[in-house]
C-alpha cells in the first residue's frame, strides 16, 4: 500500500472513530449507549 491510501485509510479511521464516539455521546437511553459501545468494540478488530 502506499503512503497516500494509507494516510487516507488513517484518515477514514479517524472520521469513522469520531462518528462513533459523537453516536455514543448523544445516546437518547444507557441502553442504547451500551449497544453502540459493544458495536464499536466488536467492528474494531475486524477494521484492522
Amino acid at each position: 500500500m502506499n503512503i497516500t491510501a494509507k494516510l487516507r485509510a488513517r484518515r477514514v479511521q479517524a472520521r469513522n472513530r469520531r462518528a462513533v464516539s459523537r453516536a455514543i455521546e448523544q445516546a437518547a437511553t444507557p441502553s442504547m449507549r451500551h449497544e453502540l459501545i459493544t458495536l464499536a468494540q466488536n467492528q474494531q478488530y475486524t477494521w484492522r
